[in-house]
């Protein structure tokens, strides 16, 4: 059994960046693609970015393009989320995930609350 852990969330200005972390414990998920969600109040949850096994593929969802960046260390068993270039839009709750198959997740964090202020 996997358990996923979120960190790094707060309140940040327009512009602004942050580091979220996602540490897994339990097993190793160095065998498993690894993803990041976001959902905002009132909004169902989205597919913000995603990492393969080995930390070479990476795809990302169109709004966060060229400002998120996504990355593993297969040492501590962890997965981030450098978010760069902050915006309103972007706040949200996000929480990472196995991806279990394509397009199909697992073992959900309880997620870290992003707020970008205007």
């Amino acid at each position: 059994q996997v358990q996923l852990i979120e960190s790094g969330g707060g309140l940040v200005q327009a512009g602004g960046s942050l580091r979220l972390s996602c540490a897994a414990s339990g097993r190793t998920i160095n065998d498993y693609d690894m993803a990041w969600h976001r959902q905002a109040p009132g909004k169902e949850r989205e597919f913000v970015s995603a990492v393969n096994w080995s930390g070479r593929v990476t795809r990302y969802a169109d709004p966060v393009k060229g400002r998120f960046t996504i990355s593993r260390d297969r040492t501590k068993n962890t997965v981030y989320l450098q978010m760069d270039a902050l915006k309103p839009e972007d706040t949200a709750v996000y929480s990472c995930a196995v991806e279990l198959r394509k397009n199909y997740y697992g073992y959900w964090g309880q997620g870290t609350q992003v707020t970008v202020s205007s």
